[in-house]
């Protein structure tokens, strides 16, 4: 471990990713080691992180101000809006930013970026490695280090903004590290499958001679047989002369349930990073890939995953970017209505129902659909329905009601 102090400059311990990487802890059952980057050559995990990172760097973060009527109304002219939500720093665009922060979740379980101030005021925003180490030290605050182009960085805590996944402690559980084992039998699938078709998808086996050979003869037969029909470029058809027979000894593609494992292996993955198999384009017998059970499965997928990602990063700029005094006034959120917006029926229904209980006005739909206010249009309104006739008619009439005074 003094080896590792004087390369690295920290400590080792069993949340590192290098720990796997190096030492070859990643090693599995399956005989294949698994690294950060040996998951994202599967295309299910390249997939499941793709969509997922995707998917909330498209949402627009809003700052909104808490008014004392209970009411949030978005703050426009905040400086922290244009940097959450348009330029986090001087190199990326917000969905860049965000983008490398989740994927950062999907992979090692944190994302980390350094803040940089002006004075008292955050400018930017700076991506940091996601394999960046946290190491709590004797006073009880943490120390973020990183190597930047070949130079060790030491951060403290306060100037770290730091996401993490799921888990309980001072680092998120990475999703690679624990799914090792899992992710070991794809790429050895995958392996199989590329061995096979390198191949020729040809049988491995023996040529059986009637009698024993003399080590000249073996020799001819080697390159006669086993070298010309082995190889890469080998021809398809061969003549078996002077009672020489094949015994196949390898295990067929059908007996092995190659193409069943390899789509169990899609669901595997697809169950630890919480994407459901049909989002990236994996979808089970008898299941069709269109259609409202689709947009159920969408919304199950906003509800049971992407939901606590959402609000775990909001969480995360609450307490490690704003200020006491900034939360106590201001509360950042994804607006993710736009996942929902697919079904324009179902939006349509939406509004009708919360525009005739009097929840919403015309302006406030006007605005989610990005359409211009209209006069009158903030005014609530309230469907009336089931009354009796003779109010009904002196609404109409613009009569007032004896009893209330109403007309």
């Amino acid at each position: 471990m003094g080896l590792w102090n004087r390369l690295f400059g920290k400590k080792l311990t069993a949340r590192d990713s290098e720990l796997y990487e190096i030492w070859d802890g990643g090693e599995t059952w399956a005989g294949e080691h698994v690294s950060t980057q040996g998951a994202l050559n599967l295309s299910a995990f390249w997939a499941c992180t793709r969509v997922t990172s995707q998917t909330i760097a498209s949402f627009s973060l809003e700052l909104m101000e808490k008014r004392s009527d209970g009411t949030r109304v978005r703050v426009a002219d905040h400086p922290l809006q244009e940097l959450l939500d348009e330029s986090p720093n001087a190199d990326q665009t917000s969905i860049e930013f965000w983008e490398g922060r989740v994927l950062g979740l999907c992979t090692t379980g944190n994302g980390f970026a350094e803040k940089v101030y002006s004075g008292n005021r955050l400018v930017s925003l700076d991506r940091m490695p996601a394999d960046t180490s946290v190491e709590r030290k004797q006073d009880g605050s943490l120390r973020y280090r990183f190597n930047d182009r070949g130079k060790l960085i030491d951060l403290p805590e306060d100037k770290v903004f730091h996401l993490k996944a799921f888990g309980d402690g001072d680092v998120g559980m990475s999703p690679v590290a624990h799914a090792r084992q899992t992710l070991g039998i794809a790429i050895a699938s995958e392996r199989a499958a590329g061995q096979m078709f390198g191949k020729g998808m040809r049988a491995k086996g023996f040529f059986t001679f009637p009698n024993q050979l003399s080590p000249e003869q073996r020799e001819q037969a080697r390159k006669n047989f086993a070298d010309r029909y082995s190889g890469p470029n080998a021809p398809g058809i061969g003549i078996l002369e002077a009672g020489v027979d094949f015994k196949a000894v390898n295990i067929t593609p059908r007996d092995a349930e190659m193409i069943l494992n390899r789509r169990f292996n899609v669901e595997e993955i697809c169950r630890w990073l919480g994407v459901p198999p049909i989002i990236i384009g994996h979808s089970s017998d008898g299941q069709t890939m269109w259609g409202s059970g689709v947009s159920a499965i969408m919304q199950s997928w906003l509800n049971l995953s992407l939901r606590s990602q959402l609000r775990r990063i909001e969480k995360a700029i609450s307490k490690r970017i704003m200020t006491p005094e900034e939360r106590r006034r201001f509360k950042v959120r994804f607006n993710y209505e736009d996942l929902l917006r697919g079904d324009s029926q179902a939006r349509a229904a939406f509004y009708t129902s919360l525009l005739s209980s009097g929840v919403m006005t015309i302006n406030e739909v006007r605005r989610l659909e990005g359409l211009p206010p209209v006069e009158g249009g903030d005014e609530a309104r309230m469907q009336m329905q089931n009354v009796p006739i003779t109010e009904a008619v002196n609404a109409i009439l613009g009569v007032r009601d004896p009893k209330t005074g109403d007309r």
